[in-house]
């Protein structure tokens, strides 16, 4: 029998158990109804073995409650963590209902995770620069979104180095 490393991402999803799926991540410090926990279950219940939702920041009951197709990680400190999740994300899904100004959709947009967020507070911001921006409680919309990954795709060639220097320099 042949040993197999995988290097890099791929090691990554084989240890979020994620190979050939599509993931959909959530980080939150605090999961309350404002951070979308009810959007993520009913999400859930559209999707099937291709897809994976993770949620991170979740108390030991909220992921006893979870169904099999979530899986649910505790609160992490280590930027290490947060960084492999955030590489292994194909879509930063941000259901959230109140926040001014959230910074973890800049994080995933830095990971070169695209954005899919609620039009409230200051999210549609930054997921205009490279995401989607849907209205509250259209959870199909994601479905149809996440099945037909060409919209979020073509996003991703609008973030390089290269591009944002050029953009800085054509500015000034």
């Amino acid at each position: 029998m042949k040993i197999v490393r995988l290097g890099g991402y791929w090691a990554l999803r084989q240890k979020y158990n994620v190979i050939n799926k599509t993931v959909i991540l959530r980080v939150a410090a605090i999961w309350d109804y404002r951070k979308g926990l009810d959007a993520f279950i009913e999400l859930s219940q559209y999707l099937d073995e291709r897809y994976k939702i993770i949620l991170v920041g979740l108390d030991e009951k909220q992921i006893e409650k979870l169904p099999a197709t979530i899986l649910g990680v505790a609160s992490t400190n280590t930027v290490n963590q947060l960084r492999e999740l955030y590489a292994i994300a194909d879509v930063f899904f941000n259901p959230t209902i109140e926040d001014n100004c959230p910074t973890i959709n800049l994080e995933a947009i830095s990971c070169g995770t695209p954005v899919i967020t609620y039009d409230t507070g200051g999210s549609p911001e930054s997921a205009l620069l490279f995401g989607k921006v849907i209205n509250e409680k259209k959870i199909k919309e994601i479905v149809s979104m996440l099945c037909s990954k060409n919209e979020l795709k073509s996003n991703r060639n609008n973030i390089s180095i290269e591009k944002m220097v050029d953009r800085y320099l054509h500015l000034y």
